[in-house]
């Protein structure tokens, strides 16, 4: 009997050997093999050591390109004052309104004015909770495990997004200036907010299945979902504040002296004063996707702000085409919104994109040469920030050299609160502009009118959201 368990142990070990080994797995020959071809040189244990007790950043650096950066451009918008995002994710909506307020600067002359970021964001976050708890309801027949179900409980809602976003909600809600509204804790700070807001959003979201499945009434379930809105309301309301639905406000000069008499507005008559007309239909956004044909619309599909509002959609453009239509704006004065993979090759602490900031290769004794299409389509790179860009040196032939953003880190960050980047890293690494229309030459216009091609949200590119 003890001859047959152990018998029997044996054999219970042999098959959970195979098992982990099978199809692939690492052998100990393998185990041996790889250690064998790493055998640790006396070079590589001071390596090792010099890891253990620094970044790998630091030791990455490439000194050769550690040399004082060029602060000169040849064309250079007006400056203006940094914001500072703080620990949220709101970029998108930080950049936007930088485009905004500059191109207010711009149309007076003189006239300054910096937006509520919270006014707008308080409404973000109502419409994103009303477009999860109606996709829920338009996805109600689906089974909980669909794919498109699982994406909306998986993203209830979230605090990124694009310049359509921007465009959506200031149309619709209008713009009050940071003074009538300004930042909260939790407007800074995100992260716990939107996770108790997205649990409420998942519970109310199977009530509303469930109501569904159950054959309520339409009416029944409109109204159960306002009353979740309700919710939510509420909790933005605590968190954010009330947003204004009238104020006083005078405008001030670049000197920061009050040239005008206070006149009462509404968010939408301040908008309508300081913005002038609709943003949508007023701008067109390009993108730089190697993966896809040029000169292509593409749309991405439940990627919006609100359920009534706009996909954000694209037109595919070599970044040749990008950079002339950048330029031209640059040129009349005109900042833009823009967007980049930040966690490529930056050196956060001069504020310096550049391809050849860190030579990760030679430090690891490898190499690192995926190009850009190859690194979307493997989930390696993705557009993850967005910055005003402001500047732009040219060289001789009118070709870029270098270009400047407005970062929304701070004023202590990088260059004074910028980012300055050369030619070479802007191409591998910036993927969207906005550019209003009057900038756009007819053919590219034309271009962007094309009925668009539908992607999906699960893309490399788009989960990689700013």
């Amino acid at each position: 009997m003890k001859r047959n368990c152990l018998w029997a142990l044996a054999l219970t070990l042999a098959m959970a050997a195979n098992a982990q080994t099978k199809g692939g797995g690492i052998t100990p020959e393998m185990l041996s093999d790889i250690r064998s071809r790493v055998k640790m040189t006396p070079a590589d244990k001071a390596l090792a050591n010099a890891i253990a007790a620094n970044s790998i950043d630091n030791l990455a650096k490439n000194k050769a390109n550690a040399n004082e950066i060029d602060t000169y451009f040849s064309i250079e918008t007006p400056k203006q004052s940094i914001t500072d995002q703080q620990s949220s994710g709101r970029c998108w909506m930080f950049s936007g309104l930088n485009v905004l307020r500059a191109n207010y600067a711009k149309r007076t002359d003189s006239l300054q004015v910096e937006f509520s970021q919270a006014y707008l964001f308080f409404y973000d976050q109502l419409e994103k909770a009303n477009l999860f708890l109606q996709a829920v309801i338009d996805h109600a027949d689906k089974p909980i495990d669909d794919a498109r179900v699982q994406f909306f409980f998986k993203h209830p809602i979230n605090d990124g997004g694009t310049f359509c976003g921007v465009a959506d909600l200031a149309d619709k809600y209008g713009l009050v200036p940071k003074s009538v509204m300004a930042e909260t804790h939790s407007s800074d700070n995100t992260s716990r907010m939107s996770r108790l807001i997205a649990s409420k959003l998942r519970e109310a979201g199977l009530m509303l299945r469930k109501m569904v499945a159950d054959g309520k009434k339409t009416s029944d379930i409109k109204k159960a979902k306002a009353e979740q809105l309700a919710i939510v309301y509420k909790m933005l309301q605590l968190c954010i504040g009330e947003p204004p639905a009238e104020f006083d406000y005078a405008f001030k000069n670049k000197s920061g002296k009050t040239v005008t008499k206070k006149k009462t507005y509404t968010p939408k008559t301040f908008f309508e004063e300081v913005v002038g007309q609709p943003l949508n239909g007023s701008f067109i956004m390009v993108m730089n996707d190697p993966r896809r044909p040029y000169g292509k619309t593409y749309e991405v599909e439940y990627d919006r702000h609100t359920y009534d509002g706009h996909n954000w959609k694209y037109l595919n453009l070599s970044m040749d085409d990008i950079s002339r239509l950048a330029i031209a704006a640059l040129k009349d004065g005109r900042k833009m919104y823009s967007s980049y993979d930040v966690g490529k090759m930056l050196d956060r602490s001069r504020g310096y994109g550049d391809t050849e900031n860190y030579d990760y290769g030679a430090l690891f004794g490898t190499t690192f040469n995926m190009d850009k299409a190859q690194r979307i389509s493997t989930f390696d790179s993705g557009s993850t920030h967005a910055m005003t860009l402001t500047a732009v040196d040219l060289d001789e032939d009118g070709k870029a050299i270098k270009w400047k953003v407005e970062n929304s880190w701070g004023n202590a960050w990088g260059q004074s609160g910028c980012m300055i980047m050369t030619d070479r890293w802007m191409r591998e690494y910036m993927f969207r502009l906005v550019v209003d229309k009057q900038y756009v030459p007819q053919d590219l216009l034309k271009l962007s009118e094309q009925r668009p091609t539908m992607v999906t949200p699960e893309d490399p590119l788009f989960l990689a959201d700013e």
